[in-house]
C-alpha cells in the first residue's frame, strides 16, 4: 500500500506496461503471459533458487508449507490462474494481476474481497537485490504462500476492511505502519527460534540475513498501539522489527474496532523507527551499527 499523493510512476513500470490496458476501476488486467521473455524466466529462477536455498530455518513453517502446497514454479514466472486454483480451494483467496502500485482505496477493496493484487512484471537482471517498486517476485513469492494459511488469510482480509475505514477517518498513515511492520517486515517467535513471515524480508536475500543475524536492529514484541505509533524505513534496512507470538495473536489484536485506538493515539507521541520504550518486550536492543540518519517515514 502507498500514499500516491506525490507518487511518481517508475520508468520500469511505464516500460513494462507499454501497450497494455488495465481496468480503470480496479486496475486489474489479464496476466500477459506472452510478455515474459526467456530472460524473465531465468531471472525468476535465479531469485527463486537463491531464496529457497537460504530460507529453511529462517522463514516460518507456514510460509514454507504454503510455498510447497501451492507448488510455486521454480524455473519460470508462475501462471496466476494455475496457482489460483489451489489458493481458492484452500482459503478463498486469489491473485489478480495489476500494472504496479495501485491507489489505496482500490488496494483495500481487493483485500477486503480476498483478492491479492500482484504486479505482473519482473525486475531486470541488474536489479536482483533492489527494486524501487514491488514486482511479481516480491508480490507472489513473498506474499502469496502465506495466504494459504487460514488465520493469516483472515487477518489480511480484515486489514483490507479496516483500511477503507481508516482512509475515511483520516488515519491511513497510522494503519500503514501496521501493514509495514507485519505483512511486509514481520518476525514471529517460534519454539525453534525467531522466524520471518514478512514478504519484504522473504523476497530479499540481504534482509533475510540482516533481520535475524545482525546486531544492529531492535527486535521488540508485538504491541498494536506501540507499533502504530512507530515510524519506519523505506530506504534502508529496518531499525526495528516487531515480533508476534503467533498469527492468532496478530488476528485477535487487530479484530477490534480501531476507532477508539485512533483516538487514543492522538494523545500519544509518535516514535522514531529506532526508539525503544521502557514498557517494550525486548528480544534484542540493537547496537545501531550502520543506521541511516535520514528521516523515518
Amino acid at each position: 500500500m502507498n500514499d500516491r499523493s506525490d507518487f511518481v510512476v517508475p520508468d520500469i513500470t511505464t516500460r513494462k506496461n507499454q501497450g497494455l490496458q488495465h481496468d480503470p476501476v480496479d486496475y486489474t488486467l489479464p496476466q500477459p503471459l506472452e510478455r515474459y521473455s526467456a530472460e524473465d524466466h531465468a531471472t525468476w529462477a535465479t531469485l527463486y533458487r537463491r531464496q529457497c536455498a537460504m530460507l529453511p530455518g529462517r522463514a516460518c513453517d507456514e510460509f514454507m508449507q504454503g510455498l510447497q502446497q501451492l507448488e510455486v514454479d521454480a524455473d519460470r514466472v508462475p501462471e496466476f490462474a494455475r496457482l489460483n486454483e489451489k489458493l481458492l480451494a484452500a482459503t478463498g483467496w486469489r491473485m489478480v494481476a495489476v500494472p504496479g502500485l495501485i491507489p489505496d482505496d482500490v488496494f483495500f477493496e481487493h483485500l477486503a474481497n480476498r483478492r491479492f493484487p500482484v504486479t505482473w512484471w519482473l525486475r531486470e537482471p541488474h536489479q536482483l537485490d533492489y527494486l524501487q517498486e514491488p514486482d511479481v517476485f516480491h508480490d507472489l513469492f513473498g506474499h502469496v504462500p502465506l495466504l494459504i494459511n487460514p488465520v493469516f488469510a483472515d487477518y489480511l482480509q480484515a486489514y483490507g476492511q479496516g483500511g477503507m475505514k481508516a482512509k475515511h477517518l483520516g488515519f491511513l498513515p497510522v494503519l500503514a505502519r501496521l501493514y509495514w511492520y507485519t505483512v511486509e517486515f514481520g518476525l514471529i517467535s517460534t519454539p525453534q527460534g525467531m522466524r520471518i513471515y514478512g514478504a519484504g524480508i522473504l523476497s530479499s536475500k540481504s534482509e533475510s540475513l540482516y533481520c535475524l543475524d545482525s546486531a544492529s536492529p531492535n527486535r521488540i514484541g508485538f504491541d498494536l498501539q506501540r507499533l502504530m505509533r512507530t515510524r519506519y524505513r523505506i530506504d534502508t534496512f529496518q531499525k526495528t522489527y516487531f515480533v508476534i507470538d503467533s498469527f492468532q495473536q496478530l488476528f485477535e489484536a487487530t479484530a477490534v474496532d480501531f476507532t477508539p485506538i485512533y483516538q487514543a493515539l492522538q494523545a500519544l507521541p509518535t516514535l522514531g523507527a529506532g526508539d525503544v520504550e521502557a514498557a517494550d518486550k525486548v528480544f534484542h536492543i540493537g547496537n545501531q551499527d550502520g543506521w541511516a540518519d535520514t528521516d523515518d517515514l
